[in-house]
């Protein structure tokens, strides 16, 4: 069974730091590009970055770059997103992706 659980989330004040993770199994985590997807209260889905399976090359959302660093530990299965100077525009539910498989989704609340 394919799971993607994620953690990490909170209540932080703006300009504070969050590091996210999503915890992998079911599926070979090495062989699949991971993505980051965002959803904000009464908004739809917003991609936030992507990790690629063989170089390990990255891509963030123009809002994000600078801020956030999106990691992969494919001993550990596991994806990471450290979130330093957050903004109360980050305010969302974060969720992990590969592919079609979801995490459930872990909240972060920046507070002005």
């Amino acid at each position: 069974e394919v799971q993607l659980v994620e953690s990490g989330g909170g209540f932080v004040q703006s300009g504070g730091s969050l590091r996210l993770s999503c915890a992998a199994s079911g599926f070979t985590f090495s062989n699949y590009g991971m993505s980051w997807v965002r959803q904000a209260p009464g908004k739809g889905l917003e991609w936030v970055s992507v990790i690629t399976s063989g170089d390990g090359s990255t891509r963030y959302v123009d809002s994000v770059k600078g801020r956030f660093t999106i990691s992969r530990d494919n001993a550990k299965n596991t994806l990471y997103l450290q979130m330093n100077s957050l903004k109360p525009e980050d305010t969302a539910v974060y969720y992990c992706n590969a592919g079609s498989y979801w995490g459930q989704g872990t909240q972060v609340t920046v507070s002005s």
